[in-house]
């Protein structure tokens, strides 16, 4: 039986429903939907294009390494990453205090892709694969238009929320 999360964007009031891909990526799965809810600030990828993502504080009691990896994820993929607690810290990402590589513990990163030509490279680190652990099913069209928004009005004030559906 399908497991499904829904993710909103609180301020906007949009929400689309994903289903996990257990078969695929079952630990990460598995990882993400023990530990919903999970909310946190919304920020628009600068170096992937299409994303949208949120950082919070790592949750599984142990990682799920990598499984359904990519670094070209498509639209309708939510992905996984794992960051220590410093590699987040360059100044070059725009984090506030608090928010990236300076909060003393492990991030994880829950990214929705919703657009084409996505590439996870890094400038400093180079490829970061995503586990994707989820594929978007229903309310994609209207999701992926407030995504657009918060790349060109900004996410000032917007949170992005995961929670069992």
């Amino acid at each position: 039986m399908s497991r499904y999360i829904t993710i909103t964007l609180v301020k906007r009031g949009v929400s689309c429903r994903a289903r996990l891909l257990d078969d695929e990526a079952p630990r990460t799965a598995e990882a993400v939907w023990n530990a919903l809810p999970q909310e946190g600030q919304a920020y628009h990828g600068k170096y992937a294009r299409n994303e949208i993502y949120n950082l919070v504080p790592a949750f599984a009691p142990q990682e799920p390494g990598y499984e359904n990896t990519t670094i070209t994820p498509i639209p309708r993929d939510v992905c996984y990453f794992s960051f220590s607690a410093t590699e987040l810290g360059n100044p070059g990402y725009g984090y506030r205090t608090g928010e990236g590589g300076d909060t003393d513990q492990n991030i994880v990163d829950l990214a929705v892709f919703y657009g084409r030509n996505n590439l996870l490279i890094n400038g400093d680190r180079g490829w970061i694969p995503g586990n994707v652990f989820a594929e978007i099913e229903d309310g994609f069209t209207e999701f992926a238009a407030a995504c657009q928004d918060l790349w060109m009005n900004g996410v000032a004030g917007e949170t992005l929320r995961y929670e069992r559906a």
